[in-house]
């Protein structure tokens, strides 16, 4: 008789157990359910809000830049060039304007690809800026490499815009100012979508 019960206290016992497991893998599946949730929405704003910037940078070169002076719009879509058409849209502000949003954009757009966190934010950033940097340093000291340079990538899409990129563009101090600004602007909205994302799903707001 004693056998049986203690049978049965440990039955009762292991059942306790399996519905206290169960409970617990299920509050860790629903966590990690709303921890991809939350990480797509982040992800989508980051890319959206990239893309839009994106945009109005592409702008810029559509109607207050001539079409021969841009690559992909002489190359591709002269057609829809509006640069005489109307009025000049973004003025001086549009001179160094698409450096910044180059950078802001590229970088959100990165971010939300890979979905990182905060050390990987701070990679990103300080690739884009690099990157962006790099190409704007390079109108000023490799003019005459470029000038040296064999027609290698003649006729080859995208490519065949490197070297005119440097011979013909100009450096300027503001260019490069906008890029930082744009990478500092860049990591901000990162930083503050971040904490928005992880205060949504905190315990204090569920």
């Amino acid at each position: 008789m004693h056998v049986n019960q203690g049978r049965g206290f440990n039955s009762v016992h292991t059942m306790e157990t399996n519905q206290r497991t169960h409970s617990i893998l299920c509050c860790k599946n629903m966590s990690w359910m709303l921890k991809i949730i939350r990480n797509n929405k982040a992800n989508f704003y980051l890319i959206l809000i990239g893309s839009i910037a994106l945009m109005i940078g592409v702008l810029v070169y559509y109607i207050d830049r001539p079409p021969d002076q841009t690559y992909f719009v002489n190359k591709y879509s002269e057609d829809l060039s509006i640069h005489d058409r109307i009025p000049i849209l973004f003025g001086i502000v549009g001179h160094s304007l698409p450096d910044f949003i180059h950078v802001f954009s590229f970088i959100l757009i990165t971010a939300g690809i890979s979905s990182c966190g905060k050390k990987g934010y701070l990679f990103i950033c300080l690739s884009w800026l690099l990157i962006d940097s790099a190409f704007e340093m390079g109108q000023k000291y490799l003019k005459q490499p470029m000038k040296n340079l064999p027609d290698w990538f003649e006729g080859i899409p995208i490519f065949e815009a490197v070297k005119p990129y440097f011979i013909r563009g100009t450096f300027d101090y503001i260019d490069l100012i906008s890029i930082v600004l744009g990478t500092v602007a860049a990591y901000m909205v990162l930083i503050k979508i971040t904490e928005i994302r992880d205060n949504e799903y905190s315990p204090e707001t569920a």
